[in-house]
């Protein structure tokens, strides 16, 4: 079954800021959460309910909405401020 992929706009600036090979790697990746949609580690704490799928030294966290078979894409960032 076959999700649909959307990216809050605030996710698509962020995505927009990354240099060009990295960014081509996370579009990719970003497709394939479609098809793949638990392929992420699910998130702890204050981030509970998110997952995170880590692409060379970026994270995506994104939401799995089952309900509506919609994968949110919710912050695309380095790793080193991905959580803050």
């Amino acid at each position: 079954m076959s999700y649909s992929v959307r990216i809050k706009r605030s996710a698509s600036k962020e995505l927009a800021l990354i240099p060009l090979d990295a960014r081509e790697r996370l579009i990719a990746a970003i497709d394939r959460l479609g098809e793949q949609p638990l392929a992420g580690a699910l998130l702890k704490g204050g981030l509970r309910g998110l997952r995170r799928l880590r692409v060379g030294n970026y994270r995506i966290v994104y939401e799995v909405l089952d309900d509506e078979l919609i994968v949110l894409v919710i912050r695309v960032a380095h790793r080193r401020e991905s959580y803050r």
